[in-house]
């Protein structure tokens, strides 16, 4: 079964899992535990805080490899060579992702958390909600779009060439992205740790991740299946703890100020908005099919919550509010995307009837 069939066979069994249906949920839950965990055992979080090396914590680094590289594992680079027979939507969604998506939440940012809301948030985090936000824009989602795909009767083609070429490109482009835009934020950034993280986060876990994959495919598809399918546990856990450990290192901050989430969350709720609509109405502009503008205008919203955690981290720290505005991003994900989803099937005679 080849990577766009066994898509198709998802779709048709419902698409989206227990934990990603409710991952709202198991968020919200991992906030309490963290808040809480974090005023009952703070030597704990701090002996755990101060495990790093070039900046980097090494416990967090090995969960977001535990969480990632069974992602990455999914990827097939090889559909890389479709691209031609879909470069009407993969030039919108590469459009919206590169060129939009970053650029419109950095200012975003500047109206909502600079201006709008800086009353309501803490002064001296300002910067660091705005880094936390652009760091999320500027990863465009890996995994989850396989899902949001099936959901919408995607065509699994145009997905996994998509998807393919959006991880080679943000190889190259995520730090400079990054850069350009906390440097126009007047925001100053460590790049050796900015490198550090690409190469961390990005690099080594593709490299692993295609290893894997590769070592995998030479023993048969149904091997492939069976181990990926096992690796799904280990990852979901991890995303889990790293989400604890953050909110036990966030909860002073969120116990003082609860409003902070539901204010971090308003752009990027815009955000998912605005580059989704953008997307779908172009794709219809230059007479897409539907199959196509669907998973187009889904990539082209969603974010690799998971590298934009970890990249926060790595630069700004625990207590940051970078840390904090990735994790709302994660927060609302997947009720906003289903949301998505359900205009984008439920527009579909709209969409055709041009």
């Amino acid at each position: 079964m080849s990577g766009a069939s066994s898509m198709q066979a998802a779709a048709r069994t419902g698409g989206i899992g227990v934990f990603e249906r409710y991952l709202t949920l198991w968020v919200a839950l991992c906030i309490v535990a963290g808040i809480l965990l974090g005023q009952w055992l703070p030597t704990v979080f701090r002996a755990i805080g101060a495990m790093e090396v070039a900046q980097v914590n090494l416990p967090v680094g090995a969960l977001i490899w535990v969480m990632i590289i069974p992602m990455l594992i999914k990827i097939d680079f090889s559909a890389m060579g479709q691209v031609a027979g879909h470069w009407r939507g993969i030039g919108v969604t590469l459009f919206v992702n590169w060129l939009v998506k970053p650029f419109s939440m950095a200012m975003l940012g500047w109206i909502f958390v600079r201006h709008l809301f800086a009353g309501w948030l803490p002064a001296d985090q300002l910067d660091s909600y705005i880094a936390g936000l652009i760091l999320l824009a500027a990863a465009p989602c890996t995994a989850m779009v396989f899902v949001w795909s099936q959901l919408c009767e995607g065509d699994p083609y145009f997905t996994l060439s998509q998807v393919a070429l959006n991880d080679a490109i943000m190889v190259v482009a995520f730090a400079p992205v990054v850069g350009l835009l906390l440097g126009l934020s007047s925001i100053s950034v460590p790049w050796d740790t900015l490198l550090t993280s690409v190469a961390l986060y990005i690099v080594v876990p593709v490299l692993i991740a295609q290893g894997i994959r590769r070592a995998l495919r030479a023993r048969g598809e149904a091997t492939y299946q069976r181990v990926v399918g096992a690796m799904g546990p280990y990852s979901i856990t991890a995303l889990l703890a790293t989400l604890v450990l953050l909110f036990g290192f966030q909860g002073n901050a969120i116990v003082g100020q609860p409003l902070i989430i539901v204010l971090l969350a308003v752009p990027i709720l815009i955000q998912v908005f605005l580059n989704s609509g953008l997307a779908y109405v172009l794709n219809r502009k230059l007479g897409v099919a539907h199959c196509v503008a669907g998973p187009s205008a889904l990539i082209g919203a969603s974010n690799f919550f998971e590298l934009a955690v970890a990249t926060a981290i790595s630069l700004f720290g625990f207590h940051s509010g970078a840390a904090l505005a990735t994790v709302v991003g994660v927060l609302i994900e997947v009720p906003v995307m289903l949301l998505v989803v359900r205009v984008v099937n439920r527009s579909q005679r709209w969409y055709e009837s041009k």
